[in-house]
């Protein structure tokens, strides 16, 4: 029985960890050679946890289906630290990256892909997880 309420516990403060893409928006047009914001939140947490960083890439889905950020991240365009701050009540907190969108980027589907990692709870564990947002480069 505590080992299953210990797996629970996990689950719950791994499930408070998760970060989120805010920008750019599903579905939104990026033009190639030029600056976008993405940001990336992460909601505040019971248990402590300190950020390691994230990476932020771009990966072309017009020819084929796209693949999950943990199985490609695409051309890097941000590898660094992470420090996501309360701006407004109404988000969580976050941090914006001015990114540059490749000129030589494919045209059409693309997405942008984020691997967070973290160290969580007490102890602490490694914590590494990866997003993605569909975007459309034109």
């Amino acid at each position: 029985m505590k080992s299953f309420i210990s797996m629970l516990l996990f689950i719950a403060v791994t499930i408070a960890q998760r970060a989120a893409i805010g920008l750019p928006t599903k579905d939104q047009r990026i033009i190639s050679g030029k600056e976008i914001v993405v940001q990336v939140q992460r909601p505040n947490s019971l248990s402590p946890s300190k950020e390691m960083g994230v990476t932020i890439g771009l990966s072309s889905c017009k020819s084929s289906p796209c693949r999950d950020a943990d199985e490609v991240l695409g051309t890097i365009l941000y590898n660094g630290r992470f420090n996501p701050l309360g701006h407004e009540s109404s988000l969580p907190p976050y941090e914006n990256f001015t990114i540059t969108v490749p000129a030589s980027a494919t045209l059409g589907k693309s997405q942008i892909n984020v691997a967070h990692a973290a160290l969580i709870g007490a102890g602490p564990s490694a914590f590494l997880e990866s997003l993605n947002q569909t975007v459309y480069v034109v």
